[in-house]
């Protein structure tokens, strides 16, 4: 999966790679104690965001796997934990009793609401050094 490019690397390339994987994993790392804070794994947190970021018809156990890159079978037991946590929901969808939609708890709006305010925060912070990665790595 690995393309060549080709611009050869130069010493500044290799710099600005290594700053934006260590802002990456600093964000990651703000991200995970954020959720376990409120009780959450970093997965849950994730999943929980990409239902509430989905249209009511998408988010399905299949969207979770997809956004999530996950398996079918590893998104329906996280699902299934969310479910048992009291923060999703389950509704067979009308034409197809097959598929379950599902939605958010009053509990998950709230829990995502403040998760997702102090993530805007952080990125806001972070885009200036992002941004000037961005423009190092032009060609």
């Amino acid at each position: 999966m690995v393309k060549k490019t080709d611009r050869p690397l130069t010493d500044a390339d290799y710099l600005a790679l290594a700053d934006f994987r260590h802002a990456i994993r600093r964000f990651q790392a703000f991200s995970e104690t954020c959720a376990t804070e409120v009780g959450l794994t970093p997965q849950q947190h994730q999943a929980l965001l990409a239902i509430r970021a989905a249209g009511a018809s998408e988010a399905t156990v299949g969207y979770v796997a997809e956004r999530l890159i996950l398996k079918p079978h590893s998104a329906t037991g996280l699902v299934d934990r969310l479910e048992a946590l009291g923060l999703v929901t389950r509704q067979a969808a009308e034409h197809d009793r097959r598929r379950a939609h599902l939605h958010l708890t009053d509990r998950a709006y709230q829990v995502l609401s403040e998760l997702s305010g102090a993530h805007r925060d952080e990125i806001q912070r972070l885009k200036p050094l992002m941004s000037a990665i961005f423009k190092q790595l032009e060609g």
